[in-house]
């Protein structure tokens, strides 16, 4: 069977519109009546509602995930002539949040099974002007926190999470985003927790840390003083009517979680004893919440052109290094500086992942992914 168009999509919104539409429309309508349209008390909810879900004491909203990685980043003490090491396997705004502030993204491989930070790596790649180690929980997948937690500690690093992409995400019993110093959170709309926009939060435990991002992202006004600004800052704040939107989302995410797991579960009974490297399920040290469901095939671009034709769509996240793109050539790097994440890039391939998607879409997408093996 041909198809003319893509009838499984990687990822729709139309579903979770269906089901909660009506009261976004609904959340964004008191916003608008109320004439409050910046910190207000939507932003005040959202923020208690959201660290009480992550597990931390204080969760502050932001304009965007990007946002939220500077904001983290500076609030660390990351500035000019500072290195940060992080995994080159990630989307760029994490090197990019780096580059902002005037510092040195330094290049780390990954974890073949997890494909997120290999603290052996992040090790060999410290040197004395390292300020900072970010761990990105790429796809869903809880990093190996443990080792990164440790090389922290011992050498008086920062150590950020980012949790774009990896909300409700567990790590020996805790939520990704609780276990470094700072976490940053992308609330874009494709995302597990996904506003009307682009939208992002900054989570920790330090109250400290907390106020001077408070500080930072509101043009450096102390204490809300409209006029008393104590730093330089940013105008990175969330706006009312994304806090409202996402507080009608939040407290359904544990429900979608669960669906997304579901479906990564029908993936990976089907998929088995196929020439795919399929992605872990989670164990007692770890729970992925499935932003993406992504298997490893050395054939990726076969198998993906084979599914489009029967329907089904596909993408790869991500199909360059961050090392080895354009923009950071300036740094020097090879290709083959660090094979692991070079060779997932040439073979991951993301399959249709979304809490909406029915457990028969799912049995096409590995009926579709068997035939192409056959």
């Amino acid at each position: 069977m041909t198809a003319t168009a893509v009838d499984i999509p990687l990822f729709t919104l139309e579903g979770q519109q269906a089901e909660i539409g009506a009261e976004v429309k609904a959340a964004a309508a008191r916003v608008l009546d109320s004439g409050v349209f910046i910190l207000g008390p939507e932003n005040k909810a959202f923020d208690a509602e959201f660290a009480r879900a992550v597990g931390v004491k204080y969760s502050l909203g932001v304009d965007s995930g990007t946002s939220a990685l500077e904001l983290a980043l500076e609030a660390a003490g990351v500035g000019p002539g500072d290195e940060v090491v992080l995994p080159s396997f990630t989307f760029i705004a994490t090197a990019t949040a780096v580059s902002v502030l005037g510092a040195k993204p330094v290049f780390a491989d990954v974890d073949p099974e997890t494909l997120t930070l290999d603290a052996r790596s992040a090790e060999k790649a410290l040197t004395p002007k390292t300020k900072a180690v970010v761990a990105v929980h790429i796809y869903g997948q809880p990093a190996d926190m443990d080792p990164l937690l440790s090389l922290a500690k011992s050498r008086r690093l920062a150590l950020i999470e980012d949790c774009a992409q990896s909300h409700l995400a567990t790590y020996k019993g805790r939520v990704t985003g609780s276990i470094g110093d700072l976490a940053a959170f992308s609330f874009y709309p494709s995302k597990n927790l996904g506003a009307a926009g682009d939208a992002g939060a900054v989570a920790t435990n330090d109250a400290r840390l907390r106020d001077l991002v408070d500080e930072l992202r509101n043009c450096g006004r102390a204490g809300g003083g409209r006029y008393h600004h104590v730093r330089v800052g940013h105008n990175s704040r969330l706006d009312e009517i994304q806090a409202a939107i996402l507080r009608v989302k939040l407290p359904r995410l544990e429900a979608w979680t669960a669906a997304r797991r579901r479906v990564a579960a029908i993936y990976d009974e089907g998929l088995a004893g196929l020439p795919l490297k399929l992605p872990p399920l989670g164990s007692g040290m770890s729970r992925p919440v499935f932003h993406l469901y992504t298997v490893r095939c050395e054939r990726r671009d076969a198998l993906a052109e084979d599914l489009r034709r029967r329907g089904i769509g596909t993408g790869v996240y991500y199909p360059t290094p961050v090392h080895l793109q354009p923009a950071y050539a300036a740094l020097g790097a090879r290709a083959g500086a660090l094979p692991v994440t070079e060779a997932a890039a040439r073979e991951v391939l993301s399959l249709p992942m979304h809490a909406e998607l029915s457990a028969a879409d799912a049995g096409r997408v590995v009926e579709a992914v068997r035939r192409f093996f056959r």
